[in-house]
């Protein structure tokens, strides 16, 4: 077989360890310099004096840079959030959406790992897709590049977050794979620690999380702290119980160091009583106690889903909300209410649906 009919080689999904392993004979300095190039969006075939010629025509031959394309950019009216709705090669539609930080000039991206999602939680409008597959590890890295691309002078992309359509640890390796990228030197450069993985829960993928990627943060979506509603809202309860879920979380807490973000996004009615406030409480306590560490409570407020259907849920009443953090606040549990921008293009949280 020549090296033509070779399979080609998408080059902004590898780091440059695996871009010499994926060509064989190939300097890590030129792989190097060749990634770089990938990531500044230059043309690696355009003659350098640092890459011997060797080695660039050896990715040449092999060696690619595939695109997303852009059918929408959707900036929202009344903050600087903005959802990019993107076609992939071989037709499916995914979303990301560009997250501003508190410094004007910095930005969060909210990556897809999958096209849709099996898990089907109730109060997520991709959980009412299905499952039509895994994201490819330069598809997850290409939609960063994407909105850094679109960045103004002066700006950048300080960090990832991986709470976009799909379940992570589902579509793991490649996640990892996309991680590898986005914090080396060479390509995105983005810290570790400004990387967050948001699951809903699946334990061995929690595990090895914590073992191969010990600097990335872990964001777990709660649904409920009360078993019985939880496996209302998330199927998957039924698989994996929210005991086994917090059994994985404490360990990956006591592995890493890092305090676990527990989300849980209210529904009227549902998961805003007292009693659920309590038994988060709980939760927290006994977590606290196990593993020595206080995990982050972000409280989401729930963002309706545009379907043919009406809608099963409302969004908790300011007041019922506030007795329900004063009821953690009573036993020493602080929370913050997390900012869900960019509801007028449903690109806040839970409304990410890939329509074209």
């Amino acid at each position: 077989m020549t090296g033509d009919a070779l399979p080609k080689i998408p080059l902004q999904g590898l780091r440059p360890e695996e871009l010499c392993a994926a060509m064989g004979e190939l300097p890590l300095a030129d792989a190097r310099r060749i990634i770089a190039q990938v990531h500044r969006d230059e043309t690696i075939s355009t003659p350098s004096s640092l890459i011997r010629r060797s080695s660039r025509q050896t990715v040449m031959k092999r060696g690619f840079v595939p695109a997303l394309e852009i059918l929408s950019e959707r900036r929202s009216q009344i903050d600087p959030f903005v959802k990019y709705t993107l076609r992939t090669t071989d037709g499916h539609v995914v979303e990301t959406v560009r997250i501003p930080l508190e410094h004007q000039s910095r930005f969060s991206v909210c990556v897809s790992s999958q096209v849709g999602c099996a898990l089907a939680c109730a109060f997520c409008a991709t959980g009412s897709m299905g499952l039509s597959r895994n994201l490819e590890t330069w598809e997850i890295v290409e939609q960063v590049r994407i909105v850094r691309r679109a960045l103004s002078p002066g700006m950048r992309v300080h960090g990832v977050v991986f709470q976009g359509m799909g379940e992570p640890l589902a579509n793991l390796d490649r996640v990892l794979g996309a991680i590898g990228v986005m914090q080396d030197p060479s390509a995105l450069a983005i810290d570790a620690r400004a990387i967050t993985v948001s699951t809903a829960g699946l334990p061995s993928g929690i595990r090895r999380l914590a073992r191969e990627a010990p600097r990335v943060r872990l964001a777990l979506s709660l649904g409920s702290a009360r078993a019985d509603v939880r496996r209302r809202l998330m199927p998957m309860d039924r698989v994996h119980s929210l005991d086994e879920v917090l059994e994985a979380t404490a360990e990956h807490t006591m592995l890493t160091g890092l305090a676990p973000m527990w989300a849980v996004t209210l529904l009227a009615g549902v998961n805003d009583q007292p009693e659920d406030a309590a038994s988060l409480a709980d939760r927290v306590i006994a977590f606290r106690e196990k593993t020595g560490r206080h995990p982050r409570i972000s409280i989401i407020p729930y963002n309706p889903i545009k379907s043919d259907t009406a809608d099963p849920f409302a969004r908790t009443e300011t007041r019922i909300e506030t007795a329900f953090r004063d009821v953690l606040a009573a036993r020493g549990i602080f929370t913050h209410k997390r900012y869900s921008g960019g509801g007028d293009v449903d690109a806040a949280c839970g409304q990410l649906a890939a329509k074209a």
